[in-house]
């Protein structure tokens, strides 16, 4: 399986490897079992992700990730996944303020939970939020297992 994965750099709070962020990707596509042919990962700023979280859902607080979602896996012929916007000063802030954990282990957790949106997951209703979380987890040690951790 191959897939024509975008990587933007629009920040420089993080070094992240174009190469690993690939390897996630086709990793994800791999567990999940879908196919595609191209997605686009932005890594963005507190500013740019603001901006977004604005104009889309009339929030301009931070968030971890944006996804915009294009072609249903189903669909015939070749397939965008769509676009996901994830901001890694997010996660920095979010190790930082809880004392633990790893930045790029949290940006995989947004790369992840974007693509899961690509996919079709939501996390605003609770049933939805459970159905979320389970594949954010089963992903995760998937990852884990076969080290495709975001890196520098």
């Amino acid at each position: 399986m191959s897939i024509e994965v975008q990587i933007i750099q629009e920040q420089t709070d993080l070094t992240i490897s174009d190469d690993s962020v690939k390897k996630l990707v086709e990793g994800f596509l791999e567990f999940a079992a879908v196919d595609f042919d191209e997605v686009s990962i932005h890594f963005v700023d507190t500013n740019k992700i603001c901006a977004l979280h604005s104009h889309y859902f009339d929030d301009p607080s931070t968030t971890d990730c944006i996804s915009f979602p294009m072609d249903d896996p189903d669909q015939e012929g070749y397939r965008v996944m769509g676009d996901i916007f994830v901001c890694p000063s997010t996660a920095i802030s979010y190790v930082s303020n809880h004392g633990s954990g790893d930045v790029y282990k949290e940006t995989t957790l947004y790369v992840i939970h974007g693509l899961l949106h690509l996919l079709g997951y939501d996390d605003i209703e609770d049933k939805d939020i459970v159905e979320m979380r389970e594949s954010e987890a089963q992903l995760l040690s998937l990852i884990d297992e076969n080290d495709l951790w975001l890196q520098a």
